[in-house]
């Protein structure tokens, strides 16, 4: 019966809103601690089910397939998981590594692609078996490997990638899954340590932890190599310890202007799109780590690193002003919009809840339990590249 209730449970909530239960209302929210998914609806801001087992989920992330039936969970431990949402039940989970940092699925949705820290390098499994089709080791120099971060999925059935260790950026053509293709640019800045993919998917934009810039790869233009964008941003202030590292996929992109998390300083940098330069500076409470825009881009809301993690603040992207400071709660790790913006979900892991907010009026209204929460993930990331 302990093993049924979860099952259970999902049935008598899906029966109650109706079947069949259709996804687009769907996403998973991830109890760090215990290795475990919850199952929750935005709909109703519901949770359905807590689905177990899935390891190391300290930094996991997820992707979703196509028809958002299915979680991909990556692990820390180096643990691929997939997860039916539908039947509220763990697939199948395999260990494909000692230490994996994310992942992202293909274009077509056929290939789920992990980065690895040990051994350092991208593994591309069949995203309906998780069969293993290709091992890319991250090999520079005599042999060495390096961290891969920064992995997102590109247009062309690619992955684009970065090598934190050897100062590269990788493209890996997959057309042919068991014969990948990969194009190599070096000397692209020191110790690339995140990147995001522009949403429509031609700017590959790494940020640089050694180097006062950031790197900018045209995948359109891919011939026309790295150029770096950005240069002495930090130069006219001090560089403050580093709490936590700036995630660059929750970048904001609102219009012609990118909201863009400084790394070591209180800041959100502006940037235009167009040229990718710098445009203004808005200073906020902490170190920026999450800074991600409103679906219609009006409102960029941002979180921070320890110890100023309980803390939200709203920017207007139209005055690039703060117009709201929020109090969540101890330890705010992760944000989510509901697909088109009118609600926000907000994991405080140090509370053990997750709050939604109405994001018109800006306030909360609603609590929900959870064990340690970090990442909020909704099944619409299915349709959107580099997410």
């Amino acid at each position: 019966m302990k093993r049924l209730w979860p099952l259970l449970l999902l049935v008598t909530v899906f029966a109650h809103a109706g079947t069949p239960r259709a996804t687009g209302d769907l996403g998973v929210v991830v109890e760090r601690a215990d290795g475990s998914l919850l199952l929750v609806e935005h709909s109703h801001d519901g949770i359905l089910a807590r689905i177990t087992g899935l390891g190391d989920l300290s930094h996991a992330s997820v992707v979703f397939s196509r028809d958002e039936r299915y979680a991909y969970v990556f692990g820390r431990d180096g643990g691929l998981s997939k997860v039916d949402l539908l039947e509220g039940r763990l697939v199948r989970r395999v260990m494909q590594s000692g230490n994996s940092i994310g992942g992202a699925i293909s274009q077509d949705g056929r290939l789920i692609a992990v980065s690895n820290y040990t051994p350092g390098g991208v593994r591309i499994f069949d995203a309906e078996t998780l069969e293993l089709l290709a091992d890319i080791p991250a090999e520079y120099g005599n042999g060495k490997r390096s961290k891969v971060v920064g992995l997102v999925d590109a247009p062309g059935q690619r992955f684009v990638f970065s090598l934190y260790d050897a100062d590269q950026i990788w493209i890996a053509d997959m057309r042919d899954p068991r014969r990948p293709a990969i194009t190599r640019f070096r000397d692209i800045g020191h110790q690339p340590y995140d990147a995001l993919i522009t949403p429509e998917g031609r700017y590959y934009i790494a940020g640089l932890f050694g180097d006062d810039s950031m790197s900018l790869l045209d995948l359109w233009h891919p011939e026309n190599g790295v150029r770096r964008i950005l240069r002495g941003y930090a130069r006219h202030d001090a560089r403050l310890p580093v709490y936590k590292m700036p995630h660059l996929e929750g970048w904001a992109i609102a219009g012609r202007q990118a909201f863009v998390p400084a790394v070591g300083q209180h800041k959100v940098l502006v940037v235009d799109t167009d040229d990718w330069s710098l445009r203004d500076e808005i200073d906020v409470h902490g170190q920026p780590v999450f800074v991600m825009a409103r679906p219609d881009g009006r409102h960029i809301w941002v979180n921070f690193a320890h110890p100023d993690n309980d803390t939200v603040q709203v920017i207007d992207a139209e005055t690039r002003r703060i117009v709201k400071t929020l109090k969540p709660g101890k330890a705010v790790l992760h944000m989510e919009f509901t697909p088109r913006g009118e609600k926000l979900w907000m994991s405080v892991r140090d509370e053990n809840r997750i709050n939604v907010y109405d994001t018109a009026t800006l306030t909360r209204t609603r609590e929900l339990a959870a064990r340690k929460p970090s990442g909020i993930f909704f099944t619409d990331r299915a349709h959107r590249t580099g997410l």
